[in-house]
């Protein structure tokens, strides 16, 4: 191997611990802390059908993408998709998934400037913001293994937190702590569905979006020991999760208070702990909600910079930001994503309301589309295997077929739905630059 072939390889320094963490820690996010409120808004306790169903969706995509890593090991998620479907869609899916986390990477560094904001509201937004920036930046200027260690603690920090309200949930629900304000146990689920089956599949919508980011973990393979015997276990783990982490909460929630008394502005987590009587339950939710924007934000740059060098490799972009220091940091990528970082961080200073409002449905745009991909990637490998993987999704190629429509139908009335036109439009026009530059970077290769 030349020394610049070296100088271009990652290093395998992240565990099977860290996977399974990282896997966790992306279903666990602002969705469910914060995002929960207008889901339940929408679609009443019967939500918990819109999230269980999303999840099988997520469960079939996550297996694809295990089953493909298992056949073509030492390939990440994007070299699966070029292996399937070619180096020009390879590319635009790269680049668009690279505008979604950068997308992330703002909204989220804006968002922990402002929950700081709640403890420090003399202190200027940018300068928080600024703060937080410095703090992911210097993260991901570690080695892997760093980055896998702060994701592993940010996780768990979050799932302390989950199983804590189900505990306390639980024991208000069922009178073990007397809670005045409460209805009687189960009053609040009798009308379960009060909107109807139409607002539980438009919810729909926002919920497969809200698990979006679980597919990073197709970008670690090339960063990890043992990727191909770790993935199948992190995949059939996934449901547990979904139903522990998101139904059972939401659940919890609904029983407490009625679903149409819940404040959209506010976290539902911070309801339920004030009523177990928690002094301090705003500051507590207010400290959760900043780790988990602050790792939403981490695994941004993160995953922004093993895309870039993953294009870089394979002629998707310029050679020399494949180019990866003595700690294995890609980080010429690093700094790109950093330049992005700030510019976007200044311009949503500039103008907060509106750069807010247009970018917060970019990620749910690239996410249908990266899960779109893993389907059709799966669908065109699986015929043509080298040989048999130990693990494969079940009731090939009906599952993958009905999650691919399922993303596809979903994908096409999320484009159309009013209030994310402005965010349409701006991911519409990036797509079209995208496929533009494929062919231009094809004409010249």
């Amino acid at each position: 191997m030349s020394a610049n072939q070296e100088q271009q390889e990652l290093k395998k320094l992240l565990s099977p611990r860290h996977i399974r963490m990282i896997a966790m820690g992306g279903v666990i996010g602002t969705g469910i802390f914060k995002g929960s409120a207008d889901t339940i808004g929408l679609a009443g306790p019967g939500v918990i059908f819109s999230y269980v169903f999303a999840g099988l969706l997520l469960l079939i995509v996550m297996a694809a993408l295990a089953e493909m890593a298992i056949v073509y090991p030492g390939n990440n998620l994007r070299d699966l998709i070029q292996i399937a479907l070619g180096q020009r869609f390879s590319f635009v899916v790269g680049w668009v998934y690279c505008f979604m986390w950068l997308t992330v990477c703002v909204i989220e560094i804006i968002a922990a400037g402002s929950l700081l904001q709640y403890w420090l509201p003399n202190v200027p937004l940018w300068s928080l913001c600024l703060l937080c920036s410095l703090l992911v930046i210097g993260i991901n200027l570690n080695n892997v293994k760093y980055f896998g260690e702060i994701e592993f603690w940010f996780a768990g920090m979050k799932i302390f937190v989950i199983i804590v309200f189900i505990i306390l949930g639980a024991a208000l629900l069922f009178g073990i702590i007397p809670n005045e304000q409460s209805t009687p146990a189960l009053t609040n689920y009798q009308n379960f569905v009060p909107n109807g089956w139409g607002a539980i599949f438009a919810s729909l919508l926002v919920v497969i979006f809200s698990y979006g980011g679980s597919e990073l973990i197709g970008l670690t393979i090339t960063e990890t020991k043992d990727a191909e015997k770790v993935l199948p276990g992190v995949v059939k783990s996934m449901m547990w999760r979904i139903i522990l982490f998101y139904t059972l909460p939401i659940l919890i929630i609904c029983g407490l208070i009625p679903w149409n008394q819940i404040d959209p502005n506010n976290s539902p987590f911070v309801q339920v702990f004030s009523a177990a009587g928690m002094q301090g339950a705003s500051h507590f939710i207010n400290f959760v909600l900043i780790t988990a924007v602050l790792s939403a934000a981490n695994s941004g740059i993160y995953g922004t910079t093993r895309m870039i060098h993953s294009l870089s490799k394979s002629d998707g972009g310029p050679k020399k930001l494949a180019r990866v220091n003595k700690r294995g940091v890609p980080i010429l990528s690093l700094w790109v994503t950093v330049l992005f970082l700030l510019i976007g961080t200044f311009f949503a200073y500039l103008y907060p309301d509106q750069i807010f409002s247009y970018m917060l449905a970019i990620p749910g745009f690239a996410v249908s589309l990266i899960w779109i991909s893993i389907c059709l990637a799966h669908l065109k490998l699986r015929p043509k295997y080298p040989q048999e993987p130990y693990f494969k999704v079940w009731l090939f190629p009906y599952l993958t077929l009905f999650a691919g429509l399922v993303l596809s139908l979903s994908f096409v009335l999320f484009l159309f739905r009013q209030e994310n036109l402005p965010s349409s439009i701006i991911s519409i026009g990036f797509l079209v630059a995208a496929i533009i530059a494929s062919f231009l970077m094809k004409k010249k290769a």
